[in-house]
């Protein structure tokens, strides 16, 4: 065995107790001792991955893709790094390389990756409907500041107090219905909505993120299905015998199930 793989295996049982350090120092030296070997970057960022050294991470994974580009590992650690880091484009991006390198070779990490690519796709939407309601109170305080901006401008030129006070309780009625309006836009936005069935795996019940479907023409995801393929040959809905190479891709459902979750990003941990 090379000196490189001997520390490799010595940092793999480091890893394996917890000891993460020692298990990154080790896979540093088997880095020197064979700097081509791109299993060794993946195995240094998986021990980084659990330190939270997410730049580190995403050094190694893009050392190793430059030395192996269908890497699924380091597509898979470099998603959870630049998810930590809040960069949900990037996270998305990689997770999806992961799940379409993974479902190629059917790995048995697709479930992992499967639920990766969910959550990539939760926090991207609530990143994003977090800025929405950002801008959503900004421009309720913004048009409630105008509104009573004007009001002081008609009260100031007013002299009699009868009739000052009329204006004033008009205004304060006319403030009072533009709240009403942002607080029923608030409401309707918020309102949870519902997940239609076309979209739910009759197995995990998670929404589809890769859905196949089966030759009796029942769809499920394509992680879940090949799990219970491992376990029972048979279609879960006929019990027929049923292989991985009776499946095919539901392109259309597919299709329709990522739009669903580019506007309901909530429904990733439905």
């Amino acid at each position: 065995m090379s000196r490189s793989m001997q520390l490799k295996e010595e940092g793999n049982r480091h890893f394996q107790s917890g000891d993460f350090v020692s298990a990154e120092a080790l896979y540093s030296k088997a880095i020197i001792a064979d700097p081509k070997n791109p299993a060794l970057y993946t195995n240094r960022a998986m021990a980084r991955l659990k330190m939270s050294l997410w730049d580190s991470v995403i050094t190694d994974c893009n050392q190793c893709l430059e030395l192996a580009p269908d890497n699924m590992k380091a597509h898979y650690y470099l998603a959870q790094a630049y998810l930590a880091l809040h960069d949900y484009d990037d996270a998305l991006d990689h997770a999806r390389r992961a799940h379409e390198l993974c479902a190629r070779t059917n790995d048995k990490s697709l479930a992992a990756v499967t639920a990766q690519v969910l959550r990539c796709k939760k926090e991207r939407w609530e990143d994003m409907e977090r800025r929405r309601r950002r801008e959503g109170s900004e421009l309720e305080i913004e048009v409630l500041a105008l509104l009573e901006r004007e009001r002081d401008g008609v009260l100031r030129d007013m002299t009699d107090d009868g009739e000052k006070k009329e204006v004033e309780a008009e205004w304060e009625q006319k403030l009072e219905s533009m709240r009403r309006v942002f607080e029923k836009a608030r409401a309707a936005e918020e309102r949870r909505r519902k997940v239609p069935d076309w979209a739910v795996d009759d197995i995990s019940f998670q929404v589809m993120v890769d859905p196949v479907i089966t030759k009796s023409g029942n769809s499920y995801e394509r992680a879940s299905i090949m799990e219970h393929l491992r376990r029972h040959p048979t279609d879960p809905l006929t019990r027929e015998p049923l292989t991985a190479a009776d499946l095919r891709p539901n392109l259309a459902l597919k299709e329709a199930c990522a739009e669903f979750l580019e506007e309901n990003g909530w429904a990733a941990d439905w």
